[in-house]
């Protein structure tokens, strides 16, 4: 099962294809980057790459009883387009449950998850490699963690 998530933002998103059996592929990723959100808007509807994903995985938005700025409902506003333009399966996974899954603690940082999942995948040196031989999680960066965050737990809990 080919699994699309997304980290939206109130601008830009990041987005990452994952199969979670990738033994015939070098790198965990089939497809990623950040990009402007019009810009994976379009993709969701007209990227052949994009559109053999079966699950869309949206990081979603909870609230926690403290303000927020337009940048919070810019997100949302984005992750529903997001969702309209895929027009097929899809789960909003709130990060408390990826900070439990993968770190076993809902205080965990961004730092925490990303040490988790490189752990997961034999350490920084064999996860992540080198450009001459990169390792299955080569060239993930930025919000890419969080985007392969959402699909390892996805993919994990659901088995």
């Amino acid at each position: 099962m080919l699994i699309l998530s997304l980290d939206p933002g109130c601008q830009q998103s990041a987005y990452l294809l994952y199969d979670p059996i990738a033994t015939a592929y070098p790198l965990v990723a089939l497809a990623s980057g950040i990009v402007a959100n019009a810009t994976l808007r379009e993709r969701l509807i007209y990227d052949k790459v994009l559109c053999v994903a079966d699950v869309l995985i949206i990081e979603e938005v909870v609230s926690y009883g403290m303000p927020v700025g337009r940048e919070v409902f810019e997100t949302v506003f984005w992750s529903g387009r997001f969702v309209e333009a895929w027009g097929g399966t899809f789960v909003l996974l709130p990060r408390r449950e990826v900070k439990l899954h993968l770190c076993h603690s809902s205080k965990a940082t961004d730092a925490t998850i990303r040490q988790a999942l490189l752990d997961q995948f034999g350490g920084k040196e064999r996860a992540i490699g080198r450009k001459a031989c990169p390792g299955p999680l080569y060239g993930i960066r930025k919000d890419l963690w969080s985007a392969l965050a959402l699909a390892v737990t996805w993919s994990e809990t659901q088995a």
